[in-house]
């Protein structure tokens, strides 16, 4: 008797241990991340982040009512440059104002809305405003100009657009006009445009404008009658839908639109949160100067939001370093998010020390790649120990890794953390699409929730990235350690193969940001005769600082393999770029070989 209740209790431990994420097989392919990972269990390079946290279901006007019912007096937003603040109650009133507006001018469920223009609190506020009707919210690059938009509206096929009279040198209107000078002449919401023939309503931020509605005319047009359609619209929607279309912004090609659903951008903005601590932070106050047309700012930062309750404080309309800076003491911010150029211009400001940032311990460094060196410098000069590096692409929507703020230096400098829950990632050979060797490079490719619904219009290229079995092709290139976390080598197309030797550009970059004197650097290939291709690092110094090209590979010698060595080290002052500030390897690498008499001019 004793002995079969022995039997049957060790069976039930053992049957418990199974289900805990603290005691696990010598080896395994599904990795527990509700904590950072402790133990070395991956034996091949495929991570299935598993999490006792179920995925949400819920639409983003849902999430946004939850919110607002369970803190309506918190503030929600804060825009320090007009002076803009809003309660939850406050902004889901002029949310719910806005979308029976938008029904009175007769957009409906599925219809496309292009958001064009800087950071304003009309952004987020048609962001939400679109979503409580169906409307799918198109993100579109404030910088582009008139060939660019024309592509974008046409694309998707947008039949309103909203933006502003003008910033700085970007005349919105007047680039409208020249796409569709049919607007001069048009009835407000009758616009019709052999261009843009999708096009009926454009919704000007300013003065009002001959055939534009006014923002404040969007504000005044629903009655009574379109608040009771907008509660019964509430009924039709489904968190699969697609609510937001986000422009990639490829180094080559045109555009692409990823078409993300309420629960591809719910769910991750769900588990960023939770992996930033966002369930247990006090009063998080999100310092927010990332643009709010990238993911970036749409799902990490509006989203959050809605999901989580924090408050969103946006420092300016345009960029600003000092802005950011002022922002953090005036504000208290606790979390600051930014891209590596962000921390880099806020770190070069010549008054930084007189600003009091005790209160921002915390932060997402992502956008692009984020040197060690800058990790480092941020922790200790800024205070803020808990940075850490997310990792994603638009079409993921975008975060698929990402550290814990409590991981230590060496995983946050040399990583980008471990598979977000839910995801499952595997490295593979380009080239045979088997999965490699833990430890070793390969492309990087992710399947899971977070995966776009398709490239709106673009079945080809939807196919080209996403295959049958839903793996994404994200194009670059890392590697898995046995914990599960990223390493990133850079793009695939960026590699350079010198003389059979694979060499990726980000080893090479991550070394020499080492180099006191060099500020930023990017590698790329230029052409050789005998090797078929050569390292070529190009420098932007610190500034007031000079250096030789001997110093830089001297400075290497020793302490990485000879044929990672630049063979060529040009100092230049800018890099070209997209309109949305990512560095044109392909460009750059053209422009050296002219500089250095490679290619014919």
């Amino acid at each position: 008797m004793r002995i079969a209740s022995c039997a049957r209790l060790l069976r039930s431990c053992c049957a418990s241990a199974r289900g805990s994420p603290w005691i696990r097989p010598a080896a395994s392919r599904a990795l527990h991340v509700d904590y950072p990972p402790i133990v070395p269990t991956l034996t091949t390079s495929y991570v299935h982040g598993t999490s006792n946290t179920p995925l949400l279901h819920a639409t983003v006007g849902e999430m946004l009512l939850k919110t607002v019912e369970r803190q309506p007096d918190k503030e929600a937003l804060v825009f320090s440059e007009n002076g803009v603040r809003k309660t939850f109650a406050q902004f889901l009133q002029d949310v719910d104002q806005a979308a029976a507006g938008l029904l009175a001018m007769g957009l409906k469920k599925g219809d496309r809305l292009g958001m064009w223009g800087p950071n304003t609190y009309e952004w987020v506020l048609f962001q939400f405003a679109t979503a409580r009707v169906g409307i799918i919210l198109v993100a579109i690059n404030p910088a582009y100009q008139v060939n660019e938009v024309e592509f974008a509206l046409q694309k998707v096929g947008c039949k309103a657009i909203v933006c502003p009279l003008e910033f700085k040198t970007q005349k919105y209107c007047d680039m409208l006009r020249k796409i569709c000078p049919e607007i001069e002449k048009a009835t407000p919401g009758d616009i019709r445009s052999p261009r843009l023939p999708d096009l009926r309503s454009v919704i000007v931020l300013g003065s009002r404008q001959p055939g534009m509605f006014c923002f404040e005319d969007v504000m005044q047009a629903g009655t009574s009658q379109h608040t009771r359609q907008l509660q019964d619209i509430q009924k039709t929607l489904s968190c699969d839908d697609p609510i937001n279309i986000q422009f990639t912004s490829g180094t080559t090609g045109a555009p692409k639109g990823a078409a993300l659903s309420h629960h591809n951008i719910i769910n991750n903005s769900y588990f960023v949160g939770r992996r930033m601590g966002y369930t247990w932070r006090p009063d998080i106050r999100v310092c927010l100067p990332v643009p709010m047309y990238h993911c970036f700012g749409s799902v990490g930062g509006g989203m959050c939001l809605a999901v989580h309750g924090v408050t969103l404080v946006y420092p300016s309309v345009g960029y600003s370093g000092k802005a950011n800076l002022e922002a953090i003491e005036k504000e208290r911010c606790t979390f600051l998010y930014g891209t590596p150029t962000m921390y880099v211009d806020m770190l070069n400001q010549p008054d930084l020390p007189k600003y009091d940032l005790s209160s921002v311990d915390a932060g997402i460094m992502s956008g692009s790649p984020c040197p060690p060196e800058l990790m480092k410098q941020v922790m200790e000069v800024m205070g803020m120990k808990e940075i850490t590096i997310g990792y994603g692409t638009t079409e993921n929507s975008p975060v698929t890794f990402a550290a814990s703020p409590l991981d230590n230096m060496d995983r946050k400098c040399n990583s980008v953390g471990f598979v977000m829950e839910h995801l499952e990632a595997k490295i593979v050979n380009p080239s045979t699409g088997l999965m490699v060797p833990v430890g070793e490079n390969g492309e990087i490719c992710i399947r899971g929730y977070c995966v776009m619904l398709e490239y709106w219009g673009d079945p080809e290229n939807t196919r080209q990235c996403i295959g049958k079995d839903r793996w994404y092709k994200t194009g670059d290139i890392g590697r898995l350690d046995p914990f599960g976390y990223l390493q990133i080598q850079g793009r695939i197309k960026d590699m350079i193969i010198r003389g059979g030797e694979n060499v990726y550009p980000a080893e090479i970059e991550k070394f020499l940001h080492t180099h006191p004197k060099v500020k930023e650097v990017q590698v790329v290939g230029v052409v050789d005769p005998r090797m078929g291709e050569e390292v070529c690092a190009c420098i932007k110094l610190v500034d007031g600082v000079e250096c030789t090209a001997e110093e830089i590979k001297a400075f290497c010698k020793g302490q990485i393999a000879y044929f990672k060595i630049p063979r060529y080290v040009e100092f230049v002052t800018s890099y070209p770029l997209t309109v949305t500030g990512k560095i044109q390897k392909n460009i750059l690498s053209a422009q050296m070989e002219k500089q250095l008499g490679l290619k014919p001019k």
